[in-house]
């Protein structure tokens, strides 16, 4: 069952497992206006203490585009290695 059923589950459920991470990692800029201290939230705090409205927003949101880039460039790159062991 580790030699032969595990691997073939993994690369099946590899694409279903990154989406889910990354819509994961995407919504946790939603949840830190609820209660979660994030990147957002702090964010908010530099843009309270240095009344900058847009630099603060801008660096987060380009901090959340470099993690998903990173992170779906990191799972194409596991689902190619797995899709060559396959031949």
């Amino acid at each position: 069952m580790w030699y032969i059923i595990m691997p073939q589950a993994f690369k099946n459920v590899l694409p279903a497992l990154g989406n889910e991470f990354i819509s994961l990692l995407k919504e946790t800029s939603v949840g830190s206006y609820i209660a979660l201290q994030d990147l957002t939230k702090g964010g908010d705090i530099i843009r309270s203490r240095t009344y900058d409205a847009f630099t603060p927003l801008i660096a987060v949101a380009m901090i959340y585009l470099a993690l998903v880039m990173l992170f779906t460039w990191l799972i194409q790159r596991l689902e190619r290695r797995l899709r060559q062991s396959e031949r």
